[in-house]
């Protein structure tokens, strides 16, 4: 079963086309993670699920019911935009929550999740006596404290620390192992690779990848050689290597997208005579270069 069915959704503002014949599914139990450039319809395609904006055509089945106003006490879903009552001590609050969806008896498990993620000492505490991060954490624990069926998270992890941010991750994938669907929007293309039994990635509205990762990496091919040199590397003569199309500077290392006709032992030879290779092999491309390869600069459509 399915917890989101989108089929050929349209949704647009104006003259702009936001979500374009959008047709993708989330299995149930699954960690989808739902990726593209700023403006490409991400937003849009969440709220639509939410049942905050109506599509223009098109069907959304969610948790096996298509009426707008079906399932809401199910899903959690944590936006883009943060908000909170200030004024509200934060125990207080994200009882509130768990009382609109229908939660009762929810303080012991607010207490729980106050301690899971480092928040014990400040729950009497007004909501706007807390930092940034400890307010995202807060907004969090509002969008999964009614134990959602789904849970719907755009940009999670945007402006955490790495601490907090894994501890935001190691919740995801408990809640996960509890059952719990989760579709999540990023920016951040290492989360994905690492998180998500599944990937889609929208592009001006249009859906371009869907599938799991190694799926999508065997679609794009073994292109890219992932070298380290000794000393300094000067990245422009790596540019200038037979078949190197493109050159990724790592820092300490370079990954070099070769065209699919290329030599690789020639590219060796030639890096060969610029120093002492340390290191040399063949990978697939990252998720963040196949995103730059669809929306990047460089993009044949750009």
């Amino acid at each position: 079963m399915n917890a989101v069915d989108i089929e050929q959704v349209t949704k647009s503002f104006g003259e702009h086309m936001a979500v374009d014949r959008l047709t993708l599914q989330v299995p149930a139990g699954s960690i989808y993670g739902f990726i593209g450039p700023n403006g490409s319809g991400k937003t849009t395609t969440l709220r639509m699920i939410m049942r905050i904006l109506h599509p223009d055509s098109g069907e959304i089945r969610v948790l096996g019911e298509q009426n707008f106003a079906a399932a809401n006490d199910r899903i959690g879903y944590l936006p883009e935009e943060r908000g909170l009552y200030k004024k509200m001590k934060v125990d207080d609050l994200l009882v509130f929550f768990a009382d609109l969806k229908g939660c009762r008896d929810s303080r012991a498990r607010v207490r729980e999740w106050l301690e899971t993620l480092g928040l014990s000492d400040w729950a009497r505490k007004p909501v706007d006596a807390l930092s940034k991060g400890m307010s995202q954490k807060v907004q969090f624990i509002a969008a999964v404290v009614a134990r959602p069926d789904l849970l719907i998270l755009d940009e999670p992890f945007s402006g955490l620390d790495p601490v907090n941010a894994n501890l935001l991750k190691d919740a995801v994938i408990e809640l996960r192992r509890q059952g719990t669907t989760i579709l999540f929007s990023t920016h951040d293309m290492e989360v994905a690779e690492e998180m998500c039994d599944l990937i889609g990635m929208v592009f001006r509205g249009r859906k371009v990848l869907d599938g799991t990762l190694e799926s999508i990496q065997d679609e794009y091919g073994s292109d890219v050689l992932r070298v380290r040199l000794e000393g300094e590397t000067d990245v422009r003569e790596l540019g200038q290597l037979t078949g190197v199309q493109q050159v990724n500077d790592l820092g300490r290392s370079q990954e070099l997208r070769i065209a699919r006709d290329a030599d690789s032992q020639q590219v060796l030879s030639e890096l060969m005579s610029l120093g002492r290779v340390r290191q040399f092999e063949l990978v697939r491309p990252s998720l963040r270069d196949i995103f730059m390869r669809i929306a990047g600069p460089e993009a044949p459509d750009r």
